[in-house]
């Protein structure tokens, strides 16, 4: 007889974490005030400077007689162009729905390093999933903690050994490594990846799995994640809204041509039959004679896809995933994020414009070059952009009010997924981001060789 979830796991005390409450306070009120007040100003000013004129020049034929202007001008045409299609296909995106019939079994991988007691909760929630006990393995790595990180796996063993398996590395591996342990011990059908700092959704396990049960093409599926410690400060709050954006829209749209770039790491599921084949090429994945330490993630979905497996998104398969609170943490995060992005756009140039598989290959392309060319045209035109304030301080005033209303624009896609008032985090982040984080992206690629984790 079957084993039941609610009884085995309940009979162990479980029950799934729930992310950090919203909390009332006078500044977030005074934000959700002032930043709607701030765009309804910019709106007044744009019209009355014209600050969104020159959308209106990508189609006059003038803006294209100097090469330079020709050059961001059909970037720009072509990005609003492909942007469009990107919000029809997120518009007709419907999440995949569970097949009937018997569930098949899993494994779940959380590798831990320093972790501490949060590894307990992602624990707790894997096995507090409304998932079969009897289909479910649950694979715990330990990659050489220095802290406490073991203490609190066991415990959570203890309490439910039957599905639960421990493994502790007597020094640091890598991630890497850890998966890799957590891949070829495993017997599932199919294997979830778990971060240890993120904790998931009672239902996640069942749907995570859904799009590999409906179509045996699809070979690795992103999981929805959202901010756990989403109510911090204003960094994790302006995080939680570019998590959305980022998470949501852009995944759900890719969904359309099964090329998702990146099942992340927080929370993603892989058929066994995709992952067997290439596992030792992407455990001794090296670059420029390094290595890889980083951006495992975007490398597995990269040989998936290679083989011609497809890579979509499940919006119901939703995790909860702890951001850092801090500058200097948030600009770690997103230095390894670039640094591995910048390594794995060269891998997926190599194998997309071949015939890896039958279908949807156009679209890939072009969204890689929408999404590559972004980071050399920066580099050319956001110093030209400065000089130009530096030269005429109107066009500063012009620019504010320019980017106010873009950066409202994009967070529409937000409004019409989460249907709160945190939108305003997004338009702060804009502003947070162009101020403070530009430079992360051209430091990265000029240190592509630097592997380290950087916020462990």
């Amino acid at each position: 007889m079957q084993a039941s979830a609610t009884t085995v796991k309940a009979a162990a005390g479980y029950a799934a974490p729930q992310p950090v409450p919203e909390r009332f306070n006078i500044p977030d009120l005074l934000i959700k005030i002032l930043v709607p007040l701030g765009l309804l100003l910019s709106l007044g000013v744009a019209l009355k400077l014209g600050s969104l004129n020159g959308y209106a020049a990508l189609f006059s034929l003038e803006t294209y007689h100097k090469p330079l202007m020709a050059v961001g001008a059909a970037y720009s045409l072509g990005f609003l162009i492909f942007q469009g299609m990107r919000t029809y296909f997120w518009w007709r995106y419907r999440p995949f729905a569970l097949p009937p019939g018997p569930l098949p079994k899993v494994t779940v991988i959380i590798p831990a390093y320093n972790e501490g007691a949060m590894v307990e909760k992602a624990i707790y929630s894997v096995a507090a999933s409304d998932y079969p006990a009897d289909r479910l393995e649950v694979i715990c790595i330990d990659d050489g903690s220095k802290d406490d990180t073991w203490e609190y796996m066991q415990r959570a063993q203890a309490r439910c050994p039957e599905f639960i398996r421990l493994i502790r590395f007597p020094k640091n591996r890598g991630k890497r490594e850890a998966l890799y342990a957590g891949f070829t011990e495993g017997t599932g059908e199919f294997f979830v990846s778990v971060d240890s700092d993120s904790v998931i959704a009672p239902d996640t396990l069942k749907q995570i799995v859904a799009p590999m049960m409906q179509d045996s093409t699809i070979g690795g599926v992103a999981g929805n994640v959202k901010v756990y410690n989403r109510t911090a400060n204003l960094i994790t709050r302006m995080l939680w809204v570019r998590f959305v954006l980022s998470f949501d829209f852009l995944r759900a749209s890719q969904s359309a041509y099964r090329f998702v770039f990146c099942t992340p790491g927080a929370l993603s599921a892989y058929r066994r039959e995709a992952i067997l084949p290439i596992l030792e090429e992407w455990r001794g994945q090296t670059f420029l004679g390094v290595r890889c330490n980083i951006g495992e993630d975007r490398a597995f979905t990269n040989l998936i896809l290679r083989q011609g497996y497809g890579t979509v998104y499940q919006r119901r398969a939703v995790v909860y995933t702890t951001v850092p609170e801090t500058y200097k943490g948030m600009c770690r995060m997103f230095l390894r994020w670039d640094r591995s992005n910048f390594r794995e756009s060269l891998v997926q140039l190599s194998f997309m414009f071949k015939r890896y598989r039958r279908k949807h290959r156009l679209l890939p392309i072009v969204d890689f070059f929408i999404r590559e060319l972004e980071f050399p045209l920066g580099c050319i035109f956001i110093p030209l952009l400065l000089i130009n304030i530096c030269l005429y301080p109107l066009v500063l005033l012009k620019f504010v009010t320019a980017l106010s209303l873009v950066s409202f624009i994009l967070t529409l896609y937000y409004v019409s997924t989460e249907r709160d008032m945190d939108f305003v985090y997004g338009v702060l982040y804009a502003f947070y981001a162009f101020m403070f984080a530009k430079w992360i992206k051209p430091y990265a690629f000029l240190t592509l060789r630097d592997g380290r984790w950087l916020t462990r």
